[in-house]
């Protein structure tokens, strides 16, 4: 068992008070009713798979009940930091070391399920979906 740092409650709680709920930082489309049917299927059902650095969106459900940002890394799951919604990360691709650089990790874009993809297999994901 591992301890998670809320940034609300300020204070390490058990990880069983925590529920992970997907990848943070997704915008939403700014007019969802104009947007085309790709770009709105691509907004629900499209998101990152690093291997490496990943922003999730976690909840503090058995304690404040309020969603924050975690950066973890999801090779060894560590967890680099937590921070409140609204703020930005400290930990970004580019603090990446340039052995992890070399080993193939890599860090969410926000969106596209591209990262670590070949080009040949995002080419034929676009034409499955036209």
């Amino acid at each position: 068992m591992f301890h998670i740092y809320c940034p609300y409650c300020e204070e390490h709680r058990e990880e069983e008070e925590f529920h992970p709920k997907g990848q943070a930082h997704i915008q939403r489309p700014v007019d969802p009713e104009a947007c085309s049917d790709e770009a709105w299927g691509d907004y629900l059902f499209f998101r990152d798979n690093p291997r490496g650095i990943h922003h999730e969106l976690w909840v503090h459900a058995v304690g404040c009940r309020k969603f924050f940002n975690i950066t973890r890394h999801t090779v060894s799951y560590e967890i680099l930091e937590t921070y409140k919604m609204g703020e930005k990360p400290s930990i970004t691709a580019a603090d990446l070391s340039e052995k992890d650089k070399q080993a193939g990790v890599q860090a969410a874009s926000g969106g596209w399920q591209t990262v670590g993809a070949r080009p040949e297999s995002e080419a034929l994901n676009k034409e499955a979906r036209a």
